[in-house]
């Protein structure tokens, strides 16, 4: 799959750039956004985004930089901002070229005067660093660099006020800034020491969000300046600006911090290795020992569903079997009589302690059973025993040995509330927490007996067939796939994506026949290049193709969008019984995303895609679920694909078996042909 390519000639294209963003963390929960031209369109960009405090919430200090060169008297502003609907300045007119790897670099030409500016977050610091450097210039050349400040949560906006402290400090070689108390101090410097900070305070108003404005939310910010840093600097120099809560001691130290982490930086110059990078953007460590996954950059957090969908794919794929462990160690601290906290609770996700098991299911293959045992195994048995008791009346085992999830507020994934209704309340048993639960109970029963707790099989071993009776007298439909959920009044039979978990999971109900029928529905409803419809297309509720502000975007988000992560079951269902002649066909699905990698967030995946062509994408720009599907389902084309023979094996023995590996028949050969699209 190719790498990055960006139309130099369309980086002035204000329609193509501003829809193009870039991402980088520092892998502790702060981050840095904005466009490829460095416009910001919402309020969540910002060259430092970070939290303040050990907690989720997150705060731009540092909204923007604006750069201006300066020769012969002539200014020339290179900063780009939308004013009431109007740019001011154009500074992307300059820009003559922009590169991701292996940091956001862009390049400017003003006359005969040649900057590049290359953007670096330092990992495992709250510290941005932006390196320019003069690669050509005919004349004496001087550069201003204004910071624009916000101080505030990342999802609310700045408006001027008296309160705030618009003063510079000075530092060893720059400024500090603090605008409210409670914030930390900003320290900007440089690494020049024949530089000035020229003290200016001023508020600039109505930076304009038009991301935001689309959405239906405010979008209009004021941001205030405390002055701006000017300097000479000559053909072939490179000046290093760093924003950091910590102060550095000298220029020499900023040079040193700012070569040593361009130098562990690695080169994104494919789709896995895009795909690789931005799954690391997700992990987290938090001061304290708390390590983490964001669900999807730039609004969420933390979310424990998402964290246990994503983890193999985000972690195991690169064999971080450590990360894996210490998310699961960090969520495994907090959980309380068989239940997560937070967003993770039973009582908030009906389904989100059971997804723990198909994350423990992927990370046995990498430590083991007998230390997942010893590690995990005390969690597993007090989550089975939490359901069965029951959370409360909400959410429990029912005599009927299903798991009942009904509340005022919805409980499944599908959780979107529109007007303040739920969209998908989903009340009963939903068909993807049956297929966990039961899924759950078989394997922790199959690790206990391996591991000789001989007391919780025999407590346990009847309850597999309780579940799949009651299930497949409840949800197998005549028309050859699952109900999506089920209550005293209703069986309902829209056709959703749901019920491919139940047969994608290890332990499935269904059997061969009836998993290569849901297999075939699901092919024919919901199956796209980018992800697998929450809801098929002739179903009446269906929507596509919505506009962006968030209402149409919510309406449509469980009615009919594609999303990534449900794709990565069908696929291990297919390669379930295709072998490795399914490898082509997961292999095209794969490549399929390879230009969304510059099509919203560069080198990342977006949360969600619309259910019709052209498949656009939407929610959040680089989402956990999406990145790590992807990798799993690469994970399982790996496993599953032919394995070429050995350079050394050129007898004619070792040539008859790899042969016999191609040629291969399907342990199901039926079921390929039946799933082909």
């Amino acid at each position: 799959m190719s790498g990055l390519k960006f139309d130099k000639r369309e980086l002035g294209n204000l329609e193509y750039a501003l829809d193009r963003e870039v991402l980088a963390t520092d892998r502790r929960g702060g981050y840095m956004s904005t466009t490829i031209v460095g416009c910001n369109t919402r309020k969540y960009h910002g060259l430092m985004v970070a939290p303040i405090d050990n907690s989720d919430n997150t705060y731009v200090l540092l909204s923007s930089l604006d750069e201006t060169v300066v020769q012969h008297d002539q200014s020339f502003n290179l900063a780009l901002h939308r004013f009431d609907g109007a740019y001011e300045p154009r500074g992307h007119k300059y820009i003559t070229d922009f590169e991701y790897t292996p940091t956001p670099t862009i390049t400017y030409r003003v006359g005969g005067v040649i900057l590049k500016k290359e953007l670096l977050w330092i990992h495992k610091r709250t510290q941005l660093m932006i390196r320019y450097t003069l690669v050509d210039a005919h004349s004496d050349t001087t550069l201003r660099l204004r910071p624009l400040l916000a101080f505030r949560d990342k999802h609310s906006l700045s408006k001027a006020n008296m309160d705030a402290d618009g003063r510079a400090y000075p530092i060893p070689y720059g400024v500090k800034c603090r605008l409210y108390d409670g914030f930390p101090w900003l320290n900007m410097q440089l690494n020049k020491e024949e530089s000035e900070f020229i003290a200016a305070p001023d508020w600039y108003y109505n930076f304009e969000y038009r991301k935001e404005l689309a959405r239906g939310y405010e979008g209009h910010e004021d941001l205030l300046t405390p002055g701006y840093f000017e300097f000479n600097i000559k053909k072939g120099e490179s000046v290093v600006f760093s924003a950091s809560t910590e102060m550095m001691a000298s220029p020499s130290d900023i040079t040193a911090m700012y070569d040593a982490s361009l130098a562990r930086r690695t080169h994104k110059i494919d789709f896995l290795s895009c795909l690789e990078h931005s799954a690391r953007q997700f992990v987290i460590r938090r001061p304290g020992g708390r390590t983490e996954v964001v669900a999807g950059y730039p609004w969420f957090g933390p979310i424990v569903r998402d964290t246990f969908i994503s983890l193999p794919g985000l972690t195991l794929s690169q064999n971080y079997k450590e990360d894996c462990i210490e998310a699961l160690d960090t969520l495994v601290a907090d959980m309380r009589d068989g239940n997560f906290a937070g967003n993770g609770s039973a009582l908030e996700a009906a389904d989100a302690p059971l997804w723990f098991f198909f994350t423990l299911q992927n990370l046995e293959k990498h430590i083991g059973q007998k230390e997942l045992w010893a590690k995990y195994g005390a969690a597993m048995k007090s989550i089975l025993e939490a359901y069965r008791r029951g959370f409360s009346d909400e959410v429990k085992m029912h005599d009927n040995a299903l798991i009942w999830a009904a509340a005022e507020r919805p409980l499944t994934w599908m959780g979107t509330r529109v007007d303040g209704q739920p969209l998908t309340p989903r009340r009963g048993y939903a068909v993807e927490v049956q297929a966990l639960w039961y899924n759950a109970v078989q394997y922790t029963l199959a690790v206990a007996k391996k591991q000789g707790d001989k007391a919780f099989v025999a407590e346990w071993k009847e309850l597999p067939e309780r579940i799949k009776a009651s299930f497949m007298s409840r949800f197998w439909l005549e028309e050859g796939y699952l109900a999506d959920y089920v209550n005293a009044d209703e069986i309902n039979k829209f056709i959703r994506s749901n019920m491919v978990v139940a047969v994608g999971l290890d332990y499935s109900m269904l059997d061969e026949e009836q998993c290569v029928r849901v297999l075939q529905t699901v092919n024919e409803h919901l199956l796209t290049p980018r992800g697998l419809r929450t809801l098929s297309p002739r179903n009446i509720n269906y929507k596509s193709n919505y506009n962006e502000d968030q209402r149409s975007q919510d309406l449509a988000s469980r009615n009919g969008s594609a999303w990534v992560w449900s794709l990565m079951f069908y696929v291990k269902a297919c390669f379930a019984f295709g072998g490795e002649h399914y490898a082509d066909d997961a292999r095209r699905l794969l490549e399929a995303f390879d230009d969304e990698l510059q099509t919203k967030c560069v080198g990342s995946i977006s949360e969600r895609f619309e259910g019709d062509p052209p498949h656009g994408p939407r929610g959040s720009v680089s989402h956990a679920t999406s990145v790590g599907g992807l990798l799993y389902i690469n994970m399982l084309i790996n496993e599953h694909a032919p394995k070429a023979p050995k350079r050394k094996a050129s007898t004619k023995k070792a040539a008859t078996k790899a042969e016999a590996a191609v040629e291969a028949k399907p342990k199901r050969k039926c079921v390929r042909k039946s799933v082909q699209k």
